[in-house]
């Protein structure tokens, strides 16, 4: 590997996923006010795909002015429900909120990733993910959130698969690791591609 790789986030479990596939990279958490840029998108009528992708190239954007030597991947996940875009919910009665509005219904993960080096963007990719939730009752949902809140207040959706979530789905069509937040096959096939992998 003869790129400099930085991550662009403090996200455990995306640094994880790359270091579990022979990465060594370096996280430095970008400073980007997400939901101002997110609002100032949704208020230009921005699709939740270009939310995501926008947002993803932002962070890595913002990592890569300071560090020009380093290849910056960014990445962001958005929660699609219809034209509404879900964010973190900041309170147990937030998440509880959102999983009633999903509950019974499908919505979509959206997981861009952005490599930015060379003083642009060099890839970009956004994986998505259906998901149909059962049509759980409020006394299982009230303590799901009770139980999770510590974990899930991190998630788009208030919900984790790779840990009790996965019980508020009946089907889920696509990638798991765009569930994880990262288009992780597709970017490790750029890389390699590039020569910063050994093929």
């Amino acid at each position: 590997m003869t790129d400099r790789l930085i991550l662009a986030s403090g996200s455990e479990i995306r640094a994880q996923l790359l270091r579990n596939a022979g990465l060594q990279i370096e996280t430095i958490p970008a400073r980007v006010d997400e939901d101002a840029v997110r609002d100032a998108l949704l208020a230009e009528q921005a699709s939740p795909r270009d939310v995501a992708d926008t947002l993803a190239e932002l962070k890595a954007q913002r990592v890569a002015g300071k560090h020009p030597d380093a290849m910056v991947i960014g990445c962001d996940q958005v929660l699609a429900f219809g034209r509404d875009i879900f964010s973190k919910p900041t309170s147990p009665e937030d998440a509880l909120a959102h999983l009633k509005a999903l509950r019974g219904q499908k919505h979509q993960l959206l997981s861009a990733a952005v490599i930015y080096g060379e003083g642009k963007p060099l890839w970009r990719h956004v994986g998505v993910v259906r998901l149909t939730m059962r049509d759980a009752s409020d006394g299982y949902l009230e303590d799901y959130v009770a139980r999770n809140w510590d974990s899930i207040q991190h998630s788009v959706g208030a919900y984790k698969l790779e840990e009790e979530g996965v019980r508020l789905f009946t089907r889920i069509d696509g990638d798991y690791f765009h569930v994880l937040g990262m288009p992780l096959l597709e970017l490790l096939s750029y890389l390699t591609l590039r020569g910063t992998l050994r093929a």
